[in-house]
């Protein structure tokens, strides 16, 4: 465990779940290790050095077959000892002003979790518009007054209290390539399929001819994907297509196929 007898005030601790990540575990965990008190890494059996990078790097790892992003985040978070528990995905980053945000704020919240602003990259670039400009998400809680919910995907954090919003940014490396847009692609599809099905959701070509041409004039023409270049023209027909892949193993699964 992580010991940093000069840090003053509320203590933190940083919690991951990852799979085969050794590309990004490390600028990850350096980003945060500053400021918090432990680091809990929840490993989903990787094939890389995932794991080992993060125990040289002090992190408390656990090995857990994946069954869903809520279930496995309420594991890691159940292993926290700190009053504050910070998660991040592996390609996620805390910017140097967010860390000083944090340190300053803790000592006198009386939130109970906070919002943080995301920075959002696609292709090696920073993506202005394409609806990613205004994302964020819950990621600093006290721990006992939070947990996940959801399903296989889309997992949410439940805070019972108040929230507040930081200002600054989590920057957001989330395809650095296409091959890893496409990497992630297929799992992600499925995941959403599986709890669609799951759901009772039953496919309906109907309603998935309406949904694709309003997709990407959504991502590309209301929300200004057009604005940012090329990159956002993949982006609005990437996530395009993410739906109509979706749909097509929603449609699968109905018919009694795997």
């Amino acid at each position: 465990m992580l010991q940093y007898k000069s840090m003053k005030g509320p203590r933190i601790s940083l919690f991951i779940i990852a799979k085969n990540e050794e590309k990004n575990i490390q600028k990850c965990i350096l980003s945060a290790r500053d400021i918090v008190h432990e680091i809990i890494v929840v490993d989903a059996f990787s094939k890389d050095k995932t794991a080992q990078i993060c125990k040289d790097l002090g992190a408390q790892v656990y090995r857990r077959r994946f069954d869903g992003f809520a279930n496995q985040k309420n594991f890691a978070l159940s292993k926290v000892t700190s009053e504050w528990a910070l998660n991040l995905d592996a390609d996620e980053r805390l910017t140097p002003e967010l860390r000083k945000e944090i340190l300053r704020v803790l000592p006198n919240t009386h939130f109970a979790g906070f919002h943080i602003p995301f920075c959002n990259y696609f292709l090696g670039k920073k993506m202005r518009f394409s609806g990613l400009n205004h994302e964020t998400h819950i990621r600093l809680v006290r721990t006992r007054k939070a947990n996940y919910v959801g399903g296989l995907v889309h997992e949410g954090l439940d805070v019972k209290g108040s929230l507040g919003k930081l200002k600054n940014p989590i920057n957001h490396f989330s395809y650095d390539t296409i091959e890893t847009y496409f990497n992630k692609f297929n799992k992600y599809t499925s995941l959403a399929a599986q709890q669609m099905h799951a759901n009772g959701k039953r496919f309906s070509l109907i309603k998935l001819l309406f949904t694709l041409p309003f997709e990407f004039i959504k991502r590309y023409v209301i929300k200004l994907g057009i604005l940012d270049g090329l990159r956002g023209l993949l982006w609005a027909s990437f996530s395009t297509f993410y739906v109509l892949v979706k749909y097509a193993k929603l449609w699968q699964m109905n018919k009694g196929k795997k």
